[in-house]
């Protein structure tokens, strides 16, 4: 079997045993790609975990960050536990390769003020501000990905209860609900500028653009930043800074780290502590800046 015939089986594999997101699979298959690139002729199978080092120091003395590397890495595992699995390799070339040491550094986030800034900007009177308003107003307050939120479809929708039921990562579903805010923005846009930008057009997903199609995460992540731009934030944005903003406020106000987690759809609760260090680092900025020997 080939080296392309035997990523694009442990892909295939991946989407069958874990259901991840196309997002995922492709970073998987992108980063195994550039590695096979590498060996030149070598078969993917046949690479020892000196092509494997060699590999990543090339990537260091290209610049490549320590953190893109451990993804990377990552990647290998995975694929190698696959094939050695498989029975298409009888030892496992990463097993003595570690992982490059990262910092791990904290989401970027907005203040509540920004966040109120941002969820101001659009005007909703017109029809696509009506739908951007909508947009901000339910990540902001059910901390989704922006994957999940352009996905969203009208039968994920329950207004008269006022939750949205999510397929995250893996499949996995959660129920999450919205504030009353969201909800009258949410109603607003479907009422009158969903119909309107579809014009008779069939769309099952809520969001959509004014050609009457769904709505793209990339076409998401340019009105976010026009919006920053709009209400004055020069804070470097991310795709889903909102989401973090909806975790740290959240922890800020006193939630559960347990409720925090469950609302994001992480399935670790490590992954939503370092939310915590957010939290803690206000709390230290607030003591400097109030307390008479801080």
């Amino acid at each position: 079997m080939s080296s392309k015939q035997l990523i694009d089986t442990f892909i295939d594999a991946l989407w069958v045993e874990n259901g991840l997101s196309q997002n995922t699979l492709s970073a998987y298959a992108s980063d195994l790609r550039i590695f096979n690139k590498s060996l030149e002729k070598k078969p993917i199978q046949q690479a020892t975990n000196t092509d494997i080092a060699l590999f990543l120091s090339q990537r260091y003395e290209q610049g490549v960050s320590s953190r893109s590397s451990a993804r990377i890495l990552s990647s290998l595992r995975r694929f190698y536990t696959y094939l050695l699995r498989e029975n298409h390799i009888h030892s496992d070339p990463t097993a003595l390769i570690d992982t490059p040491r990262i910092g791990r550094p904290l989401p970027s986030s907005l203040s509540e003020y920004d966040v109120e800034r941002l969820l101001n900007a659009p005007e909703p009177s017109s029809v696509l501000g009506a739908r951007d308003q909508a947009m901000l107003e339910i990540l902001y307050a059910t901390g989704l990905r922006v994957s999940e939120l352009v996905a969203l479809t009208i039968s994920q929708v329950n207004l008269r209860m006022g939750v949205l039921r999510i397929t995250g990562k893996g499949n996995k579903e959660r129920l999450t609900p919205m504030g009353e805010q969201a909800m009258d923005s949410l109603a607003t846009y479907l009422q009158h500028s969903r119909i309107a930008l579809l014009s008779g057009r069939p769309c099952n997903t809520i969001f959509v653009t004014n050609r009457g199609a769904g709505m793209t995460r990339q076409a998401f992540w340019h009105i976010i930043k026009r919006y920053a731009k709009k209400a004055g934030i020069s804070k470097e944005l991310s795709p889903h800074t909102l989401r973090h903003a909806f975790a740290t406020h959240l922890l800020n106000h006193g939630a559960d780290l347990r409720v925090v987690q469950l609302l994001l759809g992480h399935s670790d609760l490590s992954t939503t502590q370092i939310y915590t260090h957010i939290a803690n680092e206000r709390l230290k900025d607030l003591h400097t800046q109030y307390h008479p020997r801080g």
